[in-house]
């Protein structure tokens, strides 16, 4: 039976994406695993894999087509056997649902399967499993629940010969109809919106605008910056950071660099480098700040794995520097140079910018002296970090000029509250102003 290939989501928060180009023509055979198409996001350039095997028998949206929303049927894949003539049987594709977005702790994986030919399946904790059509075909005849069939597709994915195997040992269990007075899902609140162009428009009667829809990335930011603020209550604790030893202990560091090949530095460490590690460290020694807020549980987090804000062209990505605490500066910074350059061009998987315990928003290399940045959850904290300035301090009750840096910590108070923050900027400020104990 024709199996329909329809826009994956490539991320929790994706509504639509754009068909940069296929890798793959009508008549091509594809085995499960096979890159066949490069879709484009709000946040990066992603490969698709084909998770069943097949011939190409339709490509239904051409290459270079903007605004393909999700689920929209995009390709047939032949099974062996059919040919065009079958296509007319592929069973309808459904609308994408209107549903809340998956909670970000969750990174998807970073190849994005073919979209079911029915709703996808979820585990009992409301979890998507990721199956193939075939294997979803497969397991419903077979009367079995894909939640006790373990995948070994890409990624973990179910696909038919998983189903096969169950089938074959009885060790997939009956399906069962779900119970006519199972609890629903409370519908997420819906966020109010801004005013209309109109109404804007009216206010500018003369002309003087130009209107710029808004992208995939824009809306996507404009979203989840909303629902933080409206559901997160903000905490804001401030700090003042000496940072004359830890320039000389940088200069010294990048001074000292082993060349490679071509007589260039391995490394050069910025200042943001070694921010990102007195954060890890700081959340190493106050555990309990290390945290993410549910309604059930606080999740505390075995590792600091500290997320980074970037700009780029209509907005910004955050990739994470994972288990940061036990990495060397010299290995952070190259880290943060690799995953910097390839955000500026969108080739970030999805894994390396979603998730993370914490973050640092730096504009101190834009003059800015201090501001409070925005919580982005799952993460109950983000660091802000100014502009290092000469100002004047009293050193052992005698005016003298030092380097300070104005940091300022948001938590969600619901997990972090004022004396948790306090002391996590107190430990953060220890290695800022004790840097070689960052080296230890």
């Amino acid at each position: 039976m024709p199996i329909n290939i329809t826009m994956p989501a490539l991320s929790p928060t994706m509504e639509e994406g754009n068909l940069a180009k296929w890798l793959v023509k009508e008549g091509d055979t594809v085995s499960a695993g096979d890159v066949i198409a490069e879709i484009e996001t709000d946040k990066a350039t992603m490969e698709v894999e084909a998770v069943d095997e097949g011939k190409v028998g339709k490509i239904v949206v051409p290459e270079g087509t903007n605004g393909v929303k999700v689920n929209e049927l995009i390709a047939v894949l032949l099974e062996d056997g059919e040919d065009a003539s079958a296509i007319g049987s592929a069973p309808a594709v459904p609308a994408a649902p209107e549903a809340a977005p998956a909670p970000a702790t969750e990174a998807p994986a970073a190849a994005a399967p073919a979209a079911p030919v029915g709703p996808a399946p979820k585990a009992a904790d409301g979890n998507r499993i990721f199956s193939s059509p075939l294997a979803r075909r497969l397991a419903q005849q077979g009367g079995l629940e894909l939640t006790a069939i373990s995948g070994s597709g890409p990624h973990g994915r179910i696909v038919k010969r998983d189903v096969e195997a169950a089938i074959a040992s009885g060790t997939g269990k009956s399906a069962a109809a779900p119970a006519a007075d199972a609890p629903k899902a409370a519908a997420a609140p819906a966020l109010p919106s801004g005013p209309s162009s109109d109404q804007v428009l009216k206010l500018f009667e003369d002309g003087s605008y130009e209107l710029v829809p808004h992208d995939g990335m824009r809306k996507t930011i404009a979203k989840r910056l909303q629902e933080s603020k409206q559901t997160i209550p903000h905490f804001y604790v401030s700090v003042d950071c000496e940072l004359d030893a830890l320039l000389a202990l940088r200069a010294q560091l990048n001074g000292a660099a082993p060349k490679d090949g071509d007589g260039k530095p391995v490394y050069k460490l910025s200042v943001n480098d070694m921010t990102i590690k007195a954060l890890a460290l700081a959340l190493r020694d106050v555990p309990d700040a290390n945290v993410s807020w549910t309604d059930e549980n606080m999740v505390k987090h075995k590792h600091a794995d500290v997320g980074v804000a970037v700009s780029i062209p209509g907005g910004l990505i955050t990739p994470i520097i994972r288990s940061a605490e036990l990495k060397p500066l010299s290995v952070i910074s190259n880290e943060m140079k690799d995953m910097g350059a390839r955000a500026k061009a969108k080739k970030l998987k999805p894994e390396e910018y979603q998730g993370g315990t914490t973050a640092v928003s730096n504009m101190g290399m834009m003059g800015v002296k201090d501001f409070s940045a925005v919580v982005n959850p799952p993460h109950a904290t983000i660091l802000a970090v100014g502009a290092g300035e000469k100002r004047p301090v009293v050193k052992d009750d005698a005016l003298a000029i030092a380097t300070v840096m104005t940091v300022t910590l948001s938590t969600d108070h619901r997990c972090v509250d004022g004396a948790l923050g306090a002391e996590l900027l107190a430990a953060f400020k220890g290695y800022i102003q004790n840097p070689m104990s960052m080296l230890v």
